[in-house]
């Protein structure tokens, strides 16, 4: 509709599944009424949600008032109106807010610019270098930037792009394939590696996190020091790969850039010595890093141990009181507002999804299906992954495909005998690396597609590419490194 943000189209579909999952089809034998109701909605919401009929905020907001209105999840309206809110109560929905404003700094004080420019200016000299400088640019602050969008698309983005125009490279010029395609694809297919490495890394993942304790009765709680070091190696492995493989498949024209390193120092010289509102960036960087891995209790014991969000919530003290950043900063980091109203709905219904019974009934069918191929565990699990990533290509959000699969296809895996820490953290993985495949898969995506330099055939064929490579690595070198460290 013009001048508003609703898009009837796919709106009026939305209210017709639910509609017709409510009115017209009936429960399945073993699913109550109100589970199945409550599946109504939820689908509703996310196809809202995939067809982007309003801003993920405002249709969170108006599944929020339908729980608390219908009753699917308690009789009582006081209490339905409770557990509608009850995902604000989440600490891993705060974790991801408070980080998404903690990284507000990173571009308030051209931190994040600076580590671009400084890598660059250390391995600039090749094409395939820059490549690398851009990857070690996102690892660095994946950390402390929950939105793999503004890493990606604000930070690195804008890097890449500059690196590219200085050789003359453009679209409109008809020169990307000189280097801005090489180096466009490069920093593109880093972005869900470095995703997938820490839980604080983009926005869905500490929703993985919840449902896996869900599913296995908080007898797996990952924190962030396992995700961290799980990921390490399969991660590293695949940034390492990246660079090498667009450079295989699609070459740069132009292979040395000495100019690139001179380019990247003078950007360094032009902003000058560091800043204080950098140095104390730095400090917060390091300390939310240490915090989050435990080295405290590491080192003094249990006593010392640090919950994760409270970690967050200090890193952003320390940046109001040094005045990094201003209250008004706070207010004005709109994404982190949103990311904690959508995520606080999606939590609170993939929750009472789970405990109304209806995960584990759909988790039945689907792990029936696969048995009855007669397979083992492992075959099962990839089985399982396999159709799980690849359900990507209808998907326009990380978000929404793991809220609409992920816990069902956990749960049935685990019923196929697979190690639930193993299959956990092959998910886990799968959830982030399955952005890789098209130009529309995150938020980052339409940012780097749309500059031009890529287009949409070497795109998805460099998707593709890069899909199987980081699935495998995550599958076999992953899962022999969580074999050594006894994840499983």
């Amino acid at each position: 509709m013009k001048g508003t943000d609703i898009r009837v189209i796919p709106g009026l579909f939305s209210i017709a599944i639910i509609f017709l999952f409510w009115f017209v089809i009936s429960p399945p034998q073993g699913v109550s009424a109100n589970a199945w109701h409550l599946l109504a909605l939820f689908i509703g919401t996310v196809v809202a949600i995939i067809g982007k009929a309003m801003p993920i905020g405002a249709i969170a907001i108006l599944a929020i008032t339908l729980v608390a209105l219908t009753g699917v999840t308690n009789d009582s309206p006081s209490g339905a109106i409770k557990d509608a809110l009850s995902g604000f109560s989440n600490s891993l929905i705060w974790l991801i807010g408070i980080a998404i404003i903690i990284s507000r700094g990173l571009a308030k004080t051209g931190l994040g610019n600076r580590i671009g420019y400084y890598f660059i200016s250390l391995f600039g000299r090749k094409t395939i270098g820059i490549g690398y400088a851009l990857a070690l640019s996102e690892l660095v602050i994946a950390p402390v930037t929950p939105s793999n969008t503004a890493r990606g698309g604000g930070i690195i983005h804008p890097i890449m792009k500059s690196i590219a125009t200085s050789f003359g490279s453009s679209p409109e010029e008809g020169t990307s394939r000189k280097i801005g395609h090489y180096l466009a694809l490069v920093s593109y297919h880093i972005n869900p590696i470095t995703s997938a490495m820490f839980i604080t890394a983009t926005a869905p993942n500490p929703l993985i996190v919840k449902l896996i304790a869900d599913a296995t009765g908080s007898n797996i709680s990952i924190t962030w020091g396992t995700w961290a070091l799980a990921a390490l190696l399969p991660g590293l492995l695949c940034i390492a790969l990246v660079p090498l493989i667009v450079y295989a498949v699609y070459p740069p024209e132009i292979k040395s850039t000495p100019d690139a390193s001179t380019f990247a120092k003078s950007k360094l010289i032009e902003m000058g010595l560091m800043s204080y509102g950098e140095k104390v960036m730095i400090s917060v960087f390091a300390l939310l890093l240490i915090l989050w891995a435990g080295v405290p209790a590491m080192i003094f014991g249990a006593d010392y141990a640090v919950n994760t969000t409270a970690v967050a919530f200090l890193g952003l003290s320390v940046l109001l009181i040094s005045r990094v950043l201003s209250w008004e900063d706070v207010l004005k980091e709109k994404a982190a507002w949103d990311t904690v109203v959508w995520f606080s709905a999606l939590v609170m219904m993939a929750t009472f999804l789970n405990k109304l019974g209806l995960v584990a009934w759909f988790s039945t069918v689907v792990e029936s299906n696969i048995h009855q191929l007669g397979f083992d565990w492992i075959v099962s699990a990839i089985i399982l992954v396999v159709v799980y990533f690849y359900a990507h290509y209808f998907f326009a959000s990380t978000t929404a495909h793991i809220t609409a699969m992920f816990a069902a296809f956990y749960v049935a895996g685990l019923a196929l005998g697979a190690p639930p820490l193993y299959l956990g953290l092959l998910l886990a993985g799968a959830s982030s690396l399955m952005m890789s495949l098209t130009h529309y898969a995150t938020g980052t995506s339409p940012i780097v597609f749309g500059s031009g330099y890529v287009s949409m055939e070497n795109w998805w064929v460099m998707g593709f590419i890069m899909s199987i490579v980081n699935l495998t690595v995550w599958g076999v070198v992953g899962g022999l490194w969580w074999k050594v460290l006894g994840y499983w």
